[in-house]
């Protein structure tokens, strides 16, 4: 079982339907595990699709859509998504868009977020409000396939690198880092050392991280195995990317790509697909060498993998509440079940596009497209939004204040000036139509229609 990206153009369309069809033709006897656009323009996607090859072939299509019946806005939550692999300013590197979202969750009941949002080695500050879901799973909630039910806490598989070659010391630091969250979290989990182990790469292309993995079916042995046994996984792995990339990175001043994540999003996302539930990955350290790197004073969006050993514990936190997946349809519009009909915007960097916003289009949800530096080159105003349904933000400061109108049931335009006035209509004698260009108390105008 293998899993790879690749670059494919899709005739321009909203259409799922259409969008499955077409790439089911291209890949026939394959799973395709995720959709991101680099950019579109009248006649075609320009994208790239992480393809599963080997995949068992009975799980739903990704593109798999069911509209909203209707918008609960008893409460207003939100989604916060920044994608991971393509260079974003804020939330590019470790966990560094977290205040970010402790700010967005002020102006909301919950938020529902992904890890690449909040994982930072061995730091995780996520607010209590925000429910922390796998990047597909996210994407299903918003196309409607998948619910969620908030839990006290999970029995979490713990999923460790045998790390032969390094006579089991990164391994044994892993075992550390579970049995610290036990005693401080009070995390309930058990171990399983994968033996083989599978093999994960990351690589730079010209515009983003992508990745390679191989030898899945170890992996897919270990999770069918204790199937029933665990809500959710946790699993450490080695990442091979070349030596020089983690100099190079961590002397970057944050201006180059993140090398691991993108990889480490492709294997959650394999977990996802096959076993259902939550899940998160950490890297692991390669070799002595690498671990034992002095890189001095670091860009501060790098520092938290700098002071780390292991990078598991804000994994484990994650997981320790995350809400488990719902697929049943009978219940989701449960007042305790949380669905896309409770979801009343998103909030993404502007440029990207994948299924969670074209879902937020079909869904009529708001999407606010926050100016926030990254490689994806789509213009989000070309698609065919309603009236009021997208907004583009200067910076996260004014998409806070957005939410915060959205909330309040503030129209936006009104706390801008200049403020429009709206015309008021007249007829003439001909009965045609007239408008005056400002309101106005004359008394003298006439109101009604001709007798």
């Amino acid at each position: 079982m293998h899993c790879l990206e690749k670059s494919v153009k899709i005739p321009f369309t909203i259409n799922f339907e259409e969008i499955n069809a077409y790439v089911k033709n291209i890949f026939p006897n394959q799973t395709i595990v995720r959709f991101i656009t680099n950019y579109f323009d009248n006649d075609y996607f320009y994208a790239d699709l992480l393809v599963g090859e080997e995949f068992p072939q009975n799980k739903k299509s990704i593109f798999s859509f069911n509209k909203r019946e209707f918008h609960n806005q008893k409460k207003f939550n939100i989604c916060f998504i920044v994608p991971t692999g393509i260079g974003c300013e804020i939330g590019g590197h470790a966990g560094d868009s977290t205040p970010t979202l402790k700010l967005l969750s002020t102006s909301c009941d919950k938020v529902i977020t992904h890890p690449n949002t909040v994982n930072a080695s061995d730091i995780n500050e996520m607010p209590e409000n925000a429910l922390y879901v796998e990047g597909s799973h996210l994407t299903h909630l918003l196309m409607g396939t998948v619910a969620l039910n908030e839990v006290s806490q999970n029995r979490i598989l713990t999923v460790i690198d045998n790390d032969l070659e390094n006579k089991g010391e990164f391994k044994e630091m892993a075992v550390n880092s579970v049995n610290g969250a036990r005693a401080t979290l009070g995390l309930s989990a058990d171990i399983s050392i994968l033996n083989p182990s599978i093999c994960m790469e990351g690589f730079l292309s010209e515009n983003k991280a992508i990745g390679r993995i191989s030898y899945l079916e170890h992996l897919y042995k270990t999770l069918k195995e204790k199937e029933g046994f665990y809500d959710a996984v946790a699993i450490t792995t080695q990442i091979k990317v070349e030596e020089k990339l983690h100099n190079e990175y961590s002397k970057s001043g944050g201006d180059m790509l993140n090398p691991w994540g993108a990889v480490e999003s492709m294997l959650t996302h394999f977990i996802s697909s096959e076993f259902n539930c939550p899940s998160a990955h950490a890297p692991m350290f390669e070799s002595k060498k690498i671990s034992n790197l002095n890189f001095g004073v670091v860009d501060a969006r790098i520092a938290p993998e700098v002071v780390s050993n292991t990078f598991f514990h804000c994994v484990l936190k994650g997981l320790h509440r995350a809400p488990r997946i719902i697929n049943n349809k009978k219940l989701f519009n449960l007042d305790n079940i949380f669905s896309v009909k409770d979801i009343s915007a998103i909030v993404i960097p502007d440029g990207i596009l994948g299924l969670p916003v074209l879902a937020a289009l079909h869904q009529g949800i708001k999407v606010i497209a926050v100016k926030n530096k990254n490689s994806m080159k789509n213009n989000l105003l070309k698609l065919p939004w309603a009236e009021g349904q997208f907004y583009q933000c200067d910076n996260y400061l004014e998409a806070c204040g957005v939410l915060n109108c959205l909330k309040a049931g503030v129209s936006v335009e009104t706390v801008k000036r200049p403020l429009k006035t709206l015309m008021l209509e007249k007829k003439n004698r001909e009965g045609t139509s007239v408008f005056n260009d400002t309101v106005t108390n004359d008394n003298s105008l006439d109101l009604n229609p001709p007798s």
